[in-house]
């Protein structure tokens, strides 16, 4: 339990410090159109040096994020992941002299506290896998995110950010029970490759990255970090409890939803951070 904490805490960091760098880097580049998901847009940012080094961080999260779900429940790595915005004020304000104010210092205090709660009520990762078909269905919701990032060029700014801050959300969140249906990470068996919990593994990464790029550059990115962190933590964390076996320990529920709830709302109240603010923003 203790080991899947700190890979949790671990890919918070990670994902925290890779934020303030890819979010700099797509804001230096031409967004080119109003397409909600634009490919020309993330090829035009990965020839930026931070925006790589963000990629780095983000791969090296990614596989703490994996180590995390074999060994805790998915609404800890969840809100862990929602806590990287707390990670993300911190290093702006380190990094980029970013003042922050007495209510955002107060909820990165917050937001380590709930993690905190949900440390010593958490209970062992559960070992379910859902009904028959649960990884041909995340199959089919990476593919209506990256639909819904497409129709959402029609929209207006901030509808726009919503819809795809959601949908960059849903993808990860597939990510997130997509690692807890695969049971072997062999490549050399030939179940690995029957699992549909694979490709949409692959997809959901694929859809969750392209509509965040495409988030970052247009529109409020407040907004659009605000619908990524509902979407990739509450739909997962109640797929992980309903279906997959993840428990709480005896006694203790109240204190995980508490601390879960708590923990989503303190992310929020630190959303803007999911741009890289200029030295001068107060």
């Amino acid at each position: 339990m203790l080991i899947g904490l700190l890979l949790a805490l671990g890919c918070s960091v990670c994902y925290g410090t890779a934020t303030v760098l890819q979010a700099a880097a797509t804001r230096s580049v031409d967004a080119g159109s109003d397409s909600g998901v634009d490919p020309a847009l993330l090829l035009r940012a990965l020839r930026q040096w931070r925006y790589l080094v963000g990629i780095g961080l983000d791969g090296l999260g990614f596989v703490l994020q994996i180590g995390a779900l074999r060994l805790v429940p998915i609404y800890v790595v969840a809100a862990a992941i929602a806590a990287s915005l707390a990670v993300t004020a911190i290093v702006a304000a380190w990094v980029l002299s970013v003042r922050l104010s007495a209510m955002e210092w107060a909820a990165v205090a917050v937001v380590c506290g709930s993690l905190a709660m949900l440390g010593v009520a958490a209970g062992p990762e559960g070992s379910g896998h859902g009904p028959p078909g649960l990884g041909w269905a995340l199959l089919v919701v990476a593919a209506i995110v990256f639909g819904a990032g497409a129709a959402a060029g029609r929209l207006g700014d901030r509808s726009r950010a919503l819809v795809l801050g959601l949908g960059a959300g849903a993808g990860f969140g597939v990510d997130e029970i997509a690692v807890r249906l695969i049971d072997t990470i062999d490549p050399t068996k030939a179940a690995f490759w029957a699992n549909p919990a694979i490709y949409a593994l692959a997809a959901g990464g694929a859809a969750g990255f392209l509509l965040l790029t495409s988030a970052l550059s247009r529109g409020s990115v407040t907004t659009a970090v605000a619908g990524m962190v509902i979407g990739e933590t509450v739909g997962p964390a109640l797929v992980g409890v309903a279906w997959l076996g993840d428990r709480t320990r005896d006694g203790l529920g109240w204190m995980v939803v508490t601390g879960f709830v708590i923990a989503v709302a303190a992310a929020l109240a630190l959303s803007r951070f999911g741009e890289a603010p200029t030295p001068a923003e107060s």
